[in-house]
């Protein structure tokens, strides 16, 4: 008998298990795969970088003497009122119908609570978050969903989305079993039918357009509102530029790794460019103009940490939202809903099928016996105790590089550990002064 042990069985590193279960599952439904979530593959992200602390060449601040300002304005380029937030961190549109009504209004008790702001997200404002949030940023999307010029007059900033990194180019999704009779009331929809928004707004097709829309709802707003553009990461560099040109007030440039409540898989995983990268070309666009700093940028997109928010702000960025990580501080994905997850056929922190409406932990649903769940009041301190930790991380790391504010972080305090997250952010490679694609040894 030959006793030679066999070599076991490799997949191929092309047709591996997954693909091989989405060719299968698709030639038995013909429909693409719809997810929530972002994407799964490892992507160049701000792991990939690392702050060069004080020492002899540096001189670090004393965290217990010495201060580390976070505050921050969004808006100063035209608006009345600019919002003025005490931290960078701000929370993204996230919908009511992808999320619950505890869910928005949680998350405008605890922006409220951190001294920062939230946004509304597709389908209108609703009045638990309005009463809950201090600041609110009211989004203008192409489906124009739930929008009326009264709720653009009460809230203080307005974001005209043009994309979302998760899908840049593509509409959203909410289906049918998560248009509830309120939110079908607010969208103008038949109850529980699928609901896809447009890739596009209707009423303009460039940034001359944009321009025109732009004027448009300042004269609605008496040129009090700041005025927001956001665009998923493709070409941030003419984005950005095209965008002040029709003159935002603010730019803010979405990644791949952001999140969205439904939309087809291979837009999650395959179109946008990663967070990273769009953060240097945007700089470099208002930095070309002579209006870096003067309009501000936010930068979102698989933010988690205040090191994230740390490096965000050092390689250009005003300030950084958040949408996934906060969901996960009200609650969503918690190991507490274990018996639950594992009842739909999945675990906590891998459970992405938001679309579907079955979340156990009452925040990405609109079924009542689980928004049921969701204390808004817990739900709203938990999020304002992460945005301060985040806030004390960043403002940790800033002091280390001798630094009063965290905007006074640059790219001169940072260096990246692989060659393509060099070249991504523009900063050195460790132990060397080379930046590849610009010289240097």
């Amino acid at each position: 008998m030959d006793a030679t042990p066999r070599t076991p069985p490799r997949f191929s590193a092309t047709f591996d298990p997954h693909t091989l279960a989405e060719i299968r599952r698709a030639a038995a439904t013909g429909i693409y795969d719809i997810r929530g979530g972002g994407a799964k593959r490892r992507l160049p992200h701000f792991d990939d970088l690392l702050f060069l602390g004080a020492s002899v060449s540096r001189y670090p601040l004393e965290g217990y003497r010495e201060r580390c300002e976070t505050h921050v304005v969004l808006g100063t380029r035209f608006a009345k009122k600019p919002l003025e937030l005490k931290i960078p961190i701000t929370i993204a549109g996230m919908s009511f119908g992808a999320l619950s009504a505890p869910a928005k209004e949680a998350l405008g008790r605890g922006a409220t609570l951190a001294g920062s702001s939230t946004t509304t997200g597709d389908g209108g404002m609703t009045a638990e978050e309005r009463e809950h949030s201090e600041k609110l940023v009211y989004q203008v999307l192409p489906s124009r969903y739930g929008m009326n010029p009264d709720d653009l007059r009460r809230a203080d900033a307005i974001e005209i989305v043009v994309g979302q990194g998760a899908k840049p180019g593509g509409g959203g999704m909410l289906l049918g079993q998560k248009i509830s009779p309120r939110i079908a009331a607010m969208r103008t929809l038949p109850e529980g039918i699928d609901q896809r928004s447009a890739c596009r707004h209707p009423d303009w097709t460039g940034p001359d357009d944009l321009q025109i829309k732009i004027e448009e709802l300042r004269e609605i707003t008496d040129w009090e509102k700041p005025i927001y553009v956001k665009v998923g990461a493709s070409r941030p560099y003419y984005d950005t530029a095209l965008a002040v040109k029709a003159g935002a007030d603010v730019v803010v440039i979405d990644g791949m790794q952001g999140g969205t409540a439904a939309t087809q898989d291979v837009f999650i995983e395959h179109v946008g460019i990663p967070t990273l990268a769009a953060i240097r070309p945007a700089v470099a666009a208002l930095q070309e103009l002579g209006l870096h700093r003067k309009v501000q940028l936010v930068v979102s997109g698989g933010v988690r940490s205040g090191a994230d928010v740390a490096k965000a702000l050092a390689l250009g960025a005003d300030a950084v939202s958040i949408g996934t990580a906060a969901l996960v501080a009200l609650g969503d994905n918690d190991p507490a809903h274990e018996a639950d997850y594992a009842a739909l056929g999945t675990v906590a922190g891998a459970y992405d099928d938001w679309q579907e409406g079955r979340d156990p932990a009452g925040i990405t649903t609109q079924d009542p016996a689980l928004t049921a769940r969701l204390d808004p009041l817990l739900g709203g301190r938990r999020l304002a105790n992460y945005l301060a930790v985040m806030t004390l991380e960043a403002q940790a790391i800033a002091r280390a590089c001798g630094k009063s504010h965290l905007h006074n972080l640059e790219p001169e305090d940072l260096v990246a550990l692989t060659i393509e997250a060099a070249a991504i952010a523009r900063v050195p490679l460790v132990g060397t002064e080379w930046i590849p694609g610009q010289g240097g040894g």
